[in-house]
């Protein structure tokens, strides 16, 4: 019973997808490079032994990096744009607001000028707050233009989209810059007339999702996700070639185990979640939510040896990530709030129960997620299978006939959403999905 784990652990069926993903040019969203990374991984799902693998298309906009720039004082600074940007330059006054908390916004005069925020949060605060909700406080006080500040150190300006679902592109121009060109800018020029510039082509484009399918033809289904696509600047290893290579190294492991599965198992590998979750948003609004028994999605896999779930409220998942924990003896880390952002999001807002997994890395933040550093020597192929190992058990105990998982109302998801203090930067940024 347990030679499939030492099967898993000599594999290479994900770590080669993996090297086929980082070694394309690039795979943003509606670009040749994310077309070919989505051939690919359907490839590796029906070699795995999957069933129908395919592509299913779908329209996005489209956004192609230009050049951007910074102008300060005498001065031209480094920074990358961040996609969906406006292709528009501006000027303002230099305004510092740190964190960019939402207390930070509320006090400060930010009419006409460029606002300048960090990428993550203090320690006392609690809560996480997303790019974009950030860049739309912004926008809403009047700024002229955004800058994102990475916290990361190491010369790394970040990248990641704006942009909201009714209208992709974003109001004002966005740059991003390194922790380190950060703090300069805030030292020498804070309150000073500072110019940023974002040039890119803005045009209809394409992506896709790649499906397959294991186990008995159940109209129930357990959903195994992940996303293809990733930041143009970067290999996108961790985020999230990672996680596709563990959504096909899940599929080989099964497919030796498939007269395990009780229940349908669809493997999906999304395009387009780095701008908005587009991929993941349009499966949701063509599938049966009701038939979903639960999804995991892998979105931050690999990037330290320890698993963290977000459950999202369902206690079902908690102890089903428990139970195998304990199986193998082995640490997780099960975080029962809310996570919303990433492709489980779109299924999870309508009480379908999901995980996000990923890695803990005991760091606040991506990493080096989203900059220049996101490369193949950052992940682990131990980290790899060790978590595949898991991530294969855990989907065969949700494909169980013996395991339930309740679904919860929406009424009850926007209630959490409001007791966890979420749902005011949803709001800000168009993600909030209910009836007020």
């Amino acid at each position: 019973m347990t030679e499939w784990i030492g099967e898993v652990f000599t594999s290479d069926a994900g770590w080669n997808v993996l090297e086929e993903l980082v070694d394309l040019e690039d795979r943003m969203a509606g670009t040749e490079g994310e077309r070919r990374g989505a051939e690919l991984t359907r490839d590796a799902l029906a070699a795995a032994g999957s069933r129908n693998a395919r592509l299913e298309e779908f329209p996005i906009q489209g956004w192609v990096r230009g050049s951007s720039g910074i102008s300060a004082g005498e001065t031209v600074q480094d920074c990358i744009a961040l996609p969906r940007s406006p292709s528009e330059s501006a000027r303002g006054e230099l305004l510092d607001l740190g964190y960019g908390l939402p207390e930070d916004f509320e006090g400060a005069d930010i009419d006409g000028k460029v606002v300048m925020v960090r990428s993550d949060v203090p320690d006392y605060f609690d809560r996480y707050i997303h790019r974009r909700e950030k860049y739309y406080y912004a926008v809403a006080g009047g700024a002229s233009g955004f800058v994102y500040r990475n916290h990361v150190e190491g010369c790394l300006p970040p990248t990641g989209s704006v942009g909201t679902p009714e209208e992709p592109i974003g109001d004002v121009p966005a740059i991003g810059v390194s922790s380190e060109v950060g703090a300069r800018l805030a030292r020498r020029f804070d309150g000073r007339e500072v110019a940023v510039s974002v040039e890119a082509e803005i045009d209809d484009a394409t992506s896709r999702n790649v499906h397959a399918e294991m186990g008995p033809d159940t109209d129930e289904v357990v959903l195994v996700t992940g996303h293809v696509d990733a930041h143009d600047i970067a290999e996108g290893a961790s985020d999230n070639g990672a996680g596709t290579a563990i959504v096909v190294e899940i599929a080989n492991a099964l497919a030796a185990r498939e007269d395990e599965l009780d229940t349908r198992v669809e493997f999906v590998v999304y395009g387009a979640e780095e701008v908005g979750l587009v991929g993941s948003d349009h499966h949701a609004a063509n599938a049966d939510h009701d038939s979903i028994k639960a999804i995991v999605n892998s979105d931050g896999v690999v990037r330290g040896r320890t698993l963290e779930f977000y459950t999202h409220g369902f206690p079902e998942l908690d102890a089903a990530a428990e139970r195998v924990a304990d199986g193998f003896d082995h640490p997780v880390k099960t975080i029962p709030r809310l996570g919303p952002h990433s492709d489980h999001w779109p299924f999870v807002q309508w009480g379908v129960p999901g995980y996000h997994v990923m890695s803990d890395t005991g760091e606040q933040g991506r990493g080096w997620g989203h900059t220049f550093a996101d490369t193949l020597d950052k992940v682990d192929v131990r980290d790899l299978r060790e978590q595949a190992v898991l991530l294969t058990e855990l989907v065969r105990e949700l494909a169980n006939e013996e395991t339930t998982v309740e679904h919860r109302a929406p009424g009850e998801i926007a209630a959490a959403l409001e007791d966890e203090k979420q749902a005011a930067g949803m709001k800000v940024i168009g993600d909030w999905p209910y009836d007020e």
